[in-house]
């Protein structure tokens, strides 16, 4: 899949998502399965963060790591659903969400370089409590299957769109764009500071 394609792709996530952004977490009413699971991942500023720096930490690498890395992030992500709504304890669960805002905004902030398979191995690990959190916090009156196939699809699309967006900036901008992708991994890392020490 070429620059072009992805940044397309990108841009309609985007766009799709924004209706999403603007209605995510309402909590009133009864609320099906699928839009409860989409729209609980935009409803969270730490889950929102964390996804986009997994984008843009894949167009900075590039290659294979465009499709690879936000792959290893939703697969090991339904894993830790699974685990949530299984109702098995995963500790330290809101930790892990606030330091992958750090390292993942560290990383893409600092333009870190990283192999395909350590980068998938990063971003993995810290799926495990995004996925947990998604799983543990599905509504009673939710389908499980619809609830998940609803968080995986959010998360993907916020992937996609960083992803396009960090190619856009990378292939129109140059320095200048790539500054701009490590200016805000550096802003999400200092956010998740504060969702660590409870300011955020």
């Amino acid at each position: 899949m070429n620059n072009r394609a992805l940044t397309t792709l990108g841009t309609t996530a985007l766009m799709a998502l924004t209706p999403g952004l603007a209605s995510a977490h309402t909590g009133l009413g009864h609320v099906d399965g699928l839009a409860h699971g989409f729209t609980h991942p935009l409803g969270g500023l730490d889950h929102v963060l964390a996804m986009v720096m997994v984008g843009l930490f894949a167009a900075q690498l590039g290659g294979r790591a465009r499709w690879l890395v936000p792959t290893s992030f939703v697969s090991v992500m339904i894993l830790g659903g699974a685990l949530g709504l299984a109702g098995i304890t995963v500790p330290f669960v809101e930790l892990g969400i606030g330091l992958s805002i750090v390292v993942l905004g560290g990383v893409v902030a600092f333009n870190l370089r990283a192999g395909v398979a350590v980068a998938m191995a990063l971003v993995g690990f810290f799926a495990v409590f995004h996925g947990y959190a998604h799983g543990a916090e599905m509504p009673e009156n939710a389908s499980g299957l619809a609830y998940g196939l609803g968080f995986v699809l959010a998360t993907a699309m916020l992937h996609a769109a960083a992803l396009g967006f960090g190619l856009l900036l990378d292939g129109k901008s140059g320095t200048r764009g790539a500054l701009l992708v490590r200016s805000l991994g550096a802003v999400a890392a200092v956010a998740g500071v504060g969702v660590v020490t409870g300011l955020v």
